[in-house]
Protein backbone atom coordinates (compact mmCIF):
# COMPACT_ATOMS: atom_id res chain seq x y z
CA UNK A 1 0.00 0.00 0.00
CA UNK A 2 1.48 3.60 -0.93
CA UNK A 3 2.04 6.14 1.12
CA UNK A 4 -0.61 7.88 -0.05
CA UNK A 5 -4.32 9.56 1.56
CA UNK A 6 -6.76 7.55 -0.65
CA UNK A 7 -9.26 10.41 -0.64
CA UNK A 8 -7.31 13.54 -0.87
CA UNK A 9 -4.13 12.38 -2.35
CA UNK A 10 -1.53 13.49 0.06
CA UNK A 11 2.04 12.11 0.09
CA UNK A 12 5.32 12.53 1.32
CA UNK A 13 6.60 15.95 -0.28
CA UNK A 14 10.66 17.04 -0.24
CA UNK A 15 12.11 19.98 0.81
CA UNK A 16 15.81 21.28 2.13
CA UNK A 17 16.29 21.35 6.07
CA UNK A 18 19.21 24.74 6.14
CA UNK A 19 21.45 25.17 9.31
CA UNK A 20 22.13 28.85 10.05
CA UNK A 21 25.11 30.78 11.42
CA UNK A 22 25.59 34.18 12.09
CA UNK A 23 24.30 37.47 14.27
CA UNK A 24 21.47 39.28 12.32
CA UNK A 25 22.27 42.17 10.67
CA UNK A 26 19.88 44.47 13.06
CA UNK A 27 21.28 42.66 15.97
CA UNK A 28 25.06 44.37 14.89
CA UNK A 29 26.30 41.30 12.72
CA UNK A 30 26.86 40.45 9.52
CA UNK A 31 23.93 38.19 8.38
CA UNK A 32 22.54 34.65 8.68
CA UNK A 33 24.64 32.34 6.29
CA UNK A 34 23.24 29.27 5.49
CA UNK A 35 26.00 26.53 6.93
CA UNK A 36 24.45 23.51 5.84
CA UNK A 37 21.57 22.23 3.29
CA UNK A 38 20.28 18.89 3.32
CA UNK A 39 17.75 16.85 1.92
CA UNK A 40 14.33 16.44 3.81
CA UNK A 41 11.05 14.30 3.82
CA UNK A 42 7.92 15.98 5.31
CA UNK A 43 4.84 13.23 5.35
CA UNK A 44 1.40 13.18 5.65
CA UNK A 45 -0.33 12.62 8.66
CA UNK A 46 -1.61 9.10 7.68
CA UNK A 47 -3.61 6.80 10.18
CA UNK A 48 -4.59 3.55 8.34
CA UNK A 49 -8.72 2.72 9.43
CA UNK A 50 -11.36 1.18 8.13
CA UNK A 51 -13.67 3.60 5.98
CA UNK A 52 -16.70 2.84 3.16
CA UNK A 53 -15.85 2.89 -0.05
CA UNK A 54 -18.03 2.24 -2.83
CA UNK A 55 -20.39 0.76 -0.80
CA UNK A 56 -18.46 -1.62 1.37
CA UNK A 57 -15.97 -1.55 4.09
CA UNK A 58 -12.59 -1.45 2.71
CA UNK A 59 -9.13 -0.64 4.95
CA UNK A 60 -7.41 2.70 3.39
CA UNK A 61 -4.76 5.08 4.44
CA UNK A 62 -6.34 8.23 5.17
CA UNK A 63 -4.68 11.73 6.39
CA UNK A 64 -5.79 13.24 9.43
CA UNK A 65 -7.32 16.19 7.43
CA UNK A 66 -10.04 14.26 5.71
CA UNK A 67 -11.10 12.56 9.12
CA UNK A 68 -11.88 15.55 10.70
CA UNK A 69 -13.27 17.76 7.42
CA UNK A 70 -15.75 14.93 7.09
CA UNK A 71 -14.91 13.18 3.75
CA UNK A 72 -14.41 9.65 5.41
CA UNK A 73 -17.03 7.71 6.22
CA UNK A 74 -16.64 5.18 8.52
CA UNK A 75 -18.91 1.13 8.56
CA UNK A 76 -21.31 0.74 11.54
CA UNK A 77 -19.74 -1.73 14.05
CA UNK A 78 -22.92 -3.88 14.58
CA UNK A 79 -24.88 -5.32 11.94
CA UNK A 80 -27.92 -4.44 13.94
CA UNK A 81 -27.88 -0.58 13.51
CA UNK A 82 -28.03 -0.87 10.07
CA UNK A 83 -31.14 0.21 8.16
CA UNK A 84 -33.53 -1.66 6.11
CA UNK A 85 -32.75 0.69 3.01
CA UNK A 86 -28.57 -0.35 3.97
CA UNK A 87 -29.16 -3.45 4.21
CA UNK A 88 -31.11 -4.05 0.74
CA UNK A 89 -28.11 -1.46 -0.66
CA UNK A 90 -25.79 -4.24 0.35
CA UNK A 91 -27.54 -7.53 -0.55
CA UNK A 92 -27.29 -6.08 -4.01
Amino acid sequence: MPNVCHFTGKKTSFGKKRAWRGQAISKGGFGLKPTGITRRTFKANLQTLNAVVDGRPQRVKVSAKAIRTGLVVKPLKRKYGYTRQQKAAAGN
